[in-house]
């Protein structure tokens, strides 16, 4: 049966214009067997409170199953062969705080191939949208337009290039996202990470390590708009959210 994993590594972000900005960051994440963990009792808390924890209504429509969820996302979509192990990267909550701007459901077919890739995106606005990447492989482009208003320093147009990878024993992982708008390349963006068990002693060191993990993400959005409106990159109010919860994508 799969285990969770714990990464320690660091988040990336450039922008390229109408000025360049860009910034790194240590930072944690965890890597959840979702579909094992059914059957299954481990260190990290799930659904109480703790220090260091997993809450399914942080994910998908909010409800008390975020795997019933994806499973129901999946079947609208029409993927019906993902059947296998979905596993969750995520950040964890800290202290009881979270806050998660995109996530990602690597969902493998029964024969442990990989076979789509849910990526579910939350603003500031506590708004949600899941980008679901049909036909995935690692190291394989994927590509979805733009349906959701996250930044209000780029507008809801162009499209997204993910790149996932991983080594074959899933000791490191890398997520790329770069985000091309009607002139071309505007952001680059990664997180990557070295993956190792998780499990009561590595939650002691990571509650030492990243005990303001949730606030800090929250206070770095902030302070990263503060200095790009400083800098006058011109200001696009949030407009209407779209109409479906989840749009579609995949090879480019």
């Amino acid at each position: 049966m799969n285990a969770p994993l714990i990464g320690y590594g660091e988040v990336r972000h450039a922008r390229l214009r109408p000025v360049a900005h860009a910034f790194a960051y240590p930072t944690l994440f965890v890597l959840l067997p979702m579909r094992s963990w059914r059957h299954a009792s481990w260190a990290l808390a799930r659904n109480r409170r703790a220090l260091f924890s997993f809450r399914d209504s942080d994910h998908g429509e909010g409800g008390a199953d975020a795997l019933q969820w994806l499973d129901d996302l999946l079947a609208s979509e029409g993927i019906a062969d993902a059947d296998g192990e979905a596993w969750l990267h995520c950040f964890p909550r800290v202290f009881g705080h979270a806050f998660k701007p995109v996530s990602f459901w690597y969902c493998h077919r029964a024969d442990g191939s990989l076979r789509a890739i849910v990526a579910e995106v939350h603003n500031t606005f506590g708004e949600r949208h899941a980008y679901v990447l049909d036909d995935a492989a690692w190291g394989r482009e994927l590509r979805a337009e733009k349906r959701f208003h996250v930044s209000p320093f780029c507008e809801v147009t162009g499209h997204y290039r993910f790149r996932f990878l991983t080594t074959p024993s899933r000791e490191r992982t890398v997520v790329r996202i770069d985000y091309d708008d009607g002139q071309g390349a505007l952001l680059q963006t990664s997180v990557s990470g070295r993956l190792q068990p998780l499990t009561a002693s590595a939650i002691r060191v990571a509650l030492l390590r990243f005990p303001f993990l949730g606030l800090a993400i929250v206070w770095r959005i902030h302070w990263h708009a503060l200095r790009l409106w400083l800098r006058k990159v011109p200001f696009i109010h949030q407009p209407a959210g779209p109409v479906q919860r989840a749009s579609r994508g995949g090879p480019a």
